[in-house]
């Protein structure tokens, strides 16, 4: 079996796996039989139109989740970063995966039958039953992730498509000034919008002192505005 040892205080902090102590952790570790595999930056993880019944945790690097529109374009559907899951949704349906996730940086990630985590194996784990319902958490989170992308790309004007992004990750980030989980092609992708039009918009934004955007570090200036934006 891999050593997974190095990724324990990772796998600790997951929503799939938290709450578990690692010496069970350790145990469920030799149930599973997980695999280990490492990707180049660009490389795809998982191809649109196929199966899926792994679920996978991120433990280096970052993925990004990608559906193709009819137009042939690509738009992020979301990124993932060390401790993330993904294909938790998806390994417990027969459809096969709406889209394409690539390692935008190199990465490696662990990956885990679905089948073993829903049916316990005969030892009798005790951390089991804390899995699933670790699991069903998890998934219940991406409903509610999913709904809030809704929110965003229903909204009349790209400022307002910003100002709702640019809030949602200062909240996450606990303060004012954080990093984007994009660069700039990837944003707009995100936004469903073009980038010289998304260049545009924050360019104005800055010069009416709403923000400072320096590469991928954006600061609030004015918090309260960009609400307001929202209700217009």
């Amino acid at each position: 079996m891999e050593d997974f040892s190095p990724y324990l205080p990772i796998l600790e902090q997951t929503s799939l796996f938290r709450g578990i102590p690692r010496g069970n952790l350790e145990e469920l570790f030799r149930c599973f039989r997980p695999a280990l595999r490492s990707y180049a930056r660009g490389e795809l993880v998982l191809l649109a139109g196929y199966d899926n019944r792994d679920i996978g945790v991120v433990l280096s690097g970052r993925l990004e989740a990608l559906k193709t529109t009819p137009g042939g374009n690509q738009v992020v559907m979301a990124v993932q970063e060390a401790g993330d899951i993904f294909g938790d949704v998806l390994s417990g349906s027969h459809v096969k995966s709406p889209v394409t996730v690539r390692a935008q940086t190199d990465a490696r990630v662990l990956f885990i039958a679905y089948d073993r985590v829903i049916s316990p194996c005969g030892q009798g784990h005790a951390a089991h039953g804390q899995l699933l319902r670790n699991l069903v958490g998890a998934i219940s989170d991406k409903y509610f992730a999913l709904n809030r992308r809704v929110d965003l790309l229903i909204l009349r004007s790209l400022r307002q498509r910003i100002a709702l992004f640019l809030l949602d990750a200062a909240r996450q980030a606990g303060k004012d000034t954080f990093l984007l989980p994009y660069d700039r092609e990837g944003l707009a992708a995100y936004l469903n919008c073009n980038r010289a039009a998304l260049s545009r918009e924050l360019s104005r934004m800055a010069a009416e002192g709403l923000l400072i955007c320096r590469k991928n570090q954006v600061t609030l200036l004015r918090p309260t505005a960009l609400e307001d934006c929202l209700r217009q």
